[in-house]
């Protein structure tokens, strides 16, 4: 099979919804690099976290829509840069100022939580 196209792998990253949000991972800004190759697809791409607690899922689905080019897919996870909802995004979900002060509150709790955790071991 061909390796695909970068427009078409856009196309099926827009179907893959996260499900917190309820909007697709590519308009949210959440997939930073495509690179198209001989043997395969590497997807470099963030959450809106780094305790995501749909992280896997979100990964499979990647996986699973771009399977369908009967390529590799590889999908790397990075949280340098920080995500951030971009002014569009923030315009189009309807979020405030005061919804981000409250999502990075859940983010510090989550990691807070993350930390107790480990220092039980």
């Amino acid at each position: 099979m061909s390796t695909p196209t970068k427009e078409e792998i856009i196309a099926l990253l827009k179907t893959v919804i996260d499900p917190e949000i309820h909007a697709d991972i590519y308009t949210l800004g959440l997939i930073y690099d495509i690179k198209l190759g001989e043997d395969g697809v590497d997807i470099l791409m963030t959450l809106t976290t780094p305790f995501c607690p749909y992280g896997d899922e979100i990964v499979r689905k990647v996986e699973g829509a771009l399977k369908k080019f009967g390529v590799e897919v590889r999908v790397d996870l990075t949280f340098e840069p920080e995500w951030k909802p971009s002014e569009e995004t923030r315009i189009a979900l309807g979020l405030s100022p005061e919804d981000e002060k409250i999502l990075d509150r859940r983010s510090l709790n989550k990691q807070s939580e993350h930390k107790g955790k480990s220092s039980e071991f």
